[in-house]
């Protein structure tokens, strides 16, 4: 489908290169790229850069002396019990990345001034270490974890760091706190990489200091009685991210103003929203989750896969990459299928389920890895997603979920799956 002229117009704009800037655009508004202003976070980078690194050699540990009881796999709330200990490291603007800590659970200490506080100077992760039967623990694709961090952490001015300098903090961290993980199958260790800017000050600028914590929560299945297909509603009055702005990035920012427009939907008797963008209304993502559809083509009955592409409004997820892998070469190259990132609207969904062509949709990310769509609300009817009465999950997303988790819990030996 050929991107709307809206959207396309506004996202050229904003995207174009130095070489490139969009015809439409009058002469005099076109930005001067020669004439560069030579802005001085750019001479305050070259020197950040030479600072030390995060160096896991210098690692101390101390240990609790009040270890806490584990709670019974079944008892386990998403984000509501953690573990004995947590890993910290402290970043200043003169000294770089100084010693990191395993320290026992507490309370950070916080100036009412710091930083995060007034300007939303944080980014985070969402990533899992997962134990099997023969007590193997394994993390899935923590270089993408590491990426996207760094990605988030430049976007907001705090500081990047070495990934694989993190990766082996956090494989010692997920060591010492390896009796929190369940060994049955989905259960396992959530771990919550978290950057803020520390600096004590009023001032707008990038942070002096920021601080580079995670902890870690034991939890169980995303689905505890197998899976539970959701309802949506379509949302076009918010808008979750536009071209420019921060969307493809994971920041706190992003998700606290997306609560109200969530408990709406609730009211209404709907799970979570389906974020759509501009007049074309198109299908952008799923609460905090990316947005699949497996559809029929119009005339040739070829099956294709659906998602947004990576424009800038769409989140990286680990997940999302991981279905899309899987699907060019398991469906792609042995079933035929077509698997697409592309544009797509919500009157293109619709239509298609009106004709019979829309065969799933489904969300995938961390906690759920994927997580099928019953329904879509949409003015003021119900768009059934291509599931039959008393059926929870579609073919495409059964079989993700089972492809996904034999690499994560080590039941297949694959590239994806670190053993520590």
């Amino acid at each position: 489908m050929a991107r709307p002229a809206t959207f396309s117009r506004l996202r050229s704009c904003l995207t174009a290169s130095r070489a490139e800037t969009p015809a439409w655009i009058p002469a005099c508004r076109r930005p001067n790229w020669h004439n560069k202003r030579p802005y001085s976070i750019q001479s305050q980078e070259e020197e950040l850069a030479k600072l030390p690194n995060i160096n896991p050699d210098a690692l101390s540990i101390t240990k609790t002396t009040t270890p806490k009881t584990l709670v019974p796999p079944e008892e386990l709330v998403f984000g509501r019990t953690f573990t004995d200990h947590m890993l910290s490291i402290e970043w200043t603007a003169s000294q770089g990345w100084l010693p990191p800590r395993i320290t026992p659970y507490q309370n950070l200490s916080l100036d009412p001034a710091t930083c995060v506080f007034h300007y939303a100077f944080e980014a985070f992760e969402g990533m899992k270490a997962y134990k099997n039967p023969r007590n193997e623990v394994r993390l899935f694709r923590p270089d993408r974890n590491m990426r996207r961090l760094n990605r988030s952490a430049e976007r907001i001015a705090l500081p990047t760091f070495d990934g694989e300098a993190f990766t082996d903090l956090i494989s010692r961290f997920v060591r010492l706190e390896e009796k929190f993980i369940p060994s049955s199958r989905g259960y396992s260790l959530y771990l919550r990489p978290t950057m803020i800017g520390t600096q004590r000050t009023l001032g707008v600028g990038p942070p002096g200091s920021a601080l580079l914590y995670m902890i870690a929560s034991p939890v169980g299945p995303y689905y505890p009685t197998g899976f539970r297909a959701v309802s949506l509603a379509a949302t076009s009055t918010a808008v979750r991210a536009w071209p420019g702005g921060v969307g493809d990035r994971k920041l706190g920012a992003n998700y606290a103003p997306c609560i109200v427009p969530q408990l709406e939907a609730a009211k209404r008797g709907y799970h979570q929203n389906l974020w759509l963008f501009g007049e074309e209304e198109i299908v952008t993502e799923v609460g905090t989750m990316n947005f699949f559809a497996c559809v029929r083509e119009k005339g040739t009955g070829r099956k294709m896969l659906w998602t947004a592409p990576l424009d800038g409004t769409i989140l990286e997820g680990v997940t999302r990459e991981s279905v899309l892998e899987l699907a060019r070469e398991r469906l792609g190259k042995e079933e035929g299928w077509v698997i697409e990132e592309k544009d797509f609207t919500m009157r293109e969904l619709a239509e298609a389920a009106d004709e019979g062509r829309l065969m799933e949709a489904f969300g995938t990310g961390t906690a759920a890895v994927v997580s099928p769509v019953r329904m879509i609300n949409w003015k003021g009817r119900d768009v059934q997603c291509g599931l039959k009465d008393g059926e929870e999950a579609g073919e495409v997303a059964a079989r993700m979920k089972e492809w996904i988790e034999e690499i994560m819990y080590g039941d297949v030996e694959h590239k994806w799956s670190v053993k520590i």
